[in-house]
């Protein structure tokens, strides 16, 4: 999955103590990444390393916290919330993932491929922010009661639809790459009489789709193709008008159009800008799952 994972010197904030942690976590990244080849080794050592990375990503939090309040960060609250999220929701979540499949090559595959995707992003992105190199994209923030409930809402409605017990991976999901394989994204287009809009992107890692598929229709699916397609289509639609039970709106939305997306041409939703409500879930033992809202 990954043939090399290195320090970059374009993730240099220009503060040592930042950057000293972000380069020790680099590390620690390829050597796992080391570690989950050697099949004699694999199990035991990645999970020492985990936890290690674990260890190291709390202490390098800590760190970085008390910096931002020395310089009187404005965007400090943002940011802590970032790193409570990974703390408390992502962490746990990927842990019990690995604890379910016992260690597996795919297992840690997957916690290595999100970690170094939120690394990545949190670096280049947040952390510049706090030096001024570039601004952070959280320009929205999101009303933590209606989190909750969407939270909820969506949990239920794949529970019900799915048939998948989902946990929240992330309240702050930034479009990083969830899916060992292949994903399928609808964006949803909703506007109301008096022209406001909401765009909704549901996507689903396709082990999700297929094992969903399977139970429902009763059939041995083995890939997506056209029929998958649109049968996740009308699901897509089916999932959101059961979430609009959750939500009493002022405001009347129609269905204009539901469209089909690449994962890339979903992720440019976050260049710019992240959006209000941006989910990740896992459906455990079917795959993962992200709800994106944007108004």
């Amino acid at each position: 999955m990954f043939k090399q994972i290195m320090w970059n010197n374009r993730f240099n904030l220009g503060v040592d103590v930042i950057d000293q942690a972000h380069q020790r976590l680099f590390s620690i990244v390829s050597r796992l990444v080391d570690l989950n080849k050697d099949t004699e080794k694999q199990q035991h050592a990645c999970k020492e390393g985990i936890k290690y990375f674990k260890s190291y990503t709390l202490k390098h939090f800590a760190e970085e916290e008390r910096y931002m309040q020395s310089i009187n960060y404005p965007g400090y609250e943002m940011h802590k919330k970032l790193h409570d999220n990974l703390k408390n929701n992502t962490l746990p979540a990927l842990e019990d993932e690995l604890e379910e499949f016992d260690y597996s090559v795919e297992s840690v595959q997957h916690f290595i491929g999100i970690c170094v995707g939120w690394l990545n992003g949190h670096i280049m992105i947040e952390d510049r922010a706090i030096t001024g190199k570039n601004p952070s994209k959280w320009v929205h923030q999101p009303n933590e009661d209606i989190t909750d409930s969407l939270v909820r809402a969506v949990q239920q409605g794949l529970q019900v639809l799915c048939q998948a017990d989902a946990h929240l991976v992330s309240k702050h999901y930034d479009g990083v790459d969830f899916a060992s394989g292949h994903v399928l994204c609808y964006r949803l287009n909703y506007s109301s009489k008096t022209k406001e809009h909401v765009q909704l992107y549901l996507v689903f890692e396709e082990s999700l789709v297929l094992k969903t598929l399977r139970e429902i229709l009763d059939l041995q699916l083995h890939k997506v193709d056209k029929t998958v397609v649109e049968a996740m289509r009308m699901l897509s639609e089916q999932f959101v008008a059961y979430l609009h039970q959750f939500f009493v709106l002022k405001t009347k939305y129609m269905l204009d159009r539901i469209d089909v997306q690449t994962f890339d041409q979903f992720a440019r939703n976050f260049d710019k800008a992240y959006p209000p409500y941006s989910l990740l879930f896992n459906a455990t033992d079917k795959g993962y799952f992200a709800l994106c809202v944007n108004t």
